[in-house]
């Protein structure tokens, strides 16, 4: 691929910030908004963060670990980053789209790069009902709540929650049920990436519940429609040999 400027930013982490300064300085670099491709230091979280921030603009985002987890990210190394820029492999994602309507009927959109999730807000446990396509298939789940998860994001919360790792190519989402209670035996459902789930909160008033979409957080919501959203589409970039499918695929058989 062929980049002809480069912005670099890094997460608030000494070890990101020491490493910003370094690639600034021993490499050509613009501003985010006038870069082809933007080179991200930090962890999974700062690169959440940094897809949401240049969604609009669509440039394609290179992730190089300076934090914890880094799923999402490649290796850090300094040695050799514009020929690793120009030989990555790109992975194009389409985020959710959370339409939430709240008690005072006012109506919150949000994107998700990983999940959409519903939570209860009290002691008390969350009772939903779920529809796909406009037809119950959920009538009543007494539970902490339930999350529909893209295959970028079913190895984060998703599978802390005992749902499946989906293949990035399955074209399916994961909807998962977080400490159900009622009906006890369920364990969530795979479906179609082109469905629509409504989720529908059961004596709101009662049972509070939270609709969070990646870092938007709406509270004391009635009901949540969630569509993936073909008109926006995100571009990571990855090492060949170290790229997204193959760590999805890894993340399977660890022990």
């Amino acid at each position: 691929m062929d980049f002809r400027t480069i912005a670099f930013v890094a997460s608030d982490h000494d070890e990101a910030r020491l490493a910003l300064e370094r690639l600034r300085a021993r490499f050509p670099n613009v501003s985010p908004e006038e870069a082809d491709v933007i080179v991200a230091l930090g962890g999974d979280g700062f690169m959440l963060e940094t897809l949401h921030r240049y969604m609009a603009k669509g440039t394609p985002i290179f992730g190089m670990n300076r934090g914890s987890v880094g799923f999402l990210m490649n290796t850090y190394d300094e040695a050799g980053l514009l020929e690793r820029l120009a030989r990555s492999e790109p992975i194009c994602l389409n985020p959710l789209r959370m339409t939430a309507t709240d008690m005072d009927d006012d109506t919150h959109e949000a994107l998700a790069i990983n999940e959409v999730s519903l939570l209860r807000e009290t002691r008390f446990a969350a009772k939903l009902r779920i529809k796909v396509d406009g037809i119950v298939r959920m009538p009543e789940m007494i539970c902490d709540g339930v999350l529909l998860a893209t295959p970028a994001g079913s190895t984060a919360y998703n599978v802390s929650a005992n749902g499946p790792i989906l293949p990035l190519g399955a074209q399916v989402l994961a909807l998962t049920p977080i400490s159900v209670f009622r009906p006890r035996q369920w364990r969530g459902a795979i479906l179609p990436h082109d469905v629509t789930v409504t989720i529908e909160v059961l004596n709101p008033k009662v049972r509070p519940v939270s609709a969070v979409a990646d870092f938007t957080e709406v509270r004391n919501v009635l009901s949540v429609v969630i569509q993936e959203d073909h008109s926006v589409t995100l571009t990571l970039l990855f090492d060949p040999e170290h790229n997204l499918e193959e760590r999805i695929v890894k993340e399977q058989f660890l022990i």
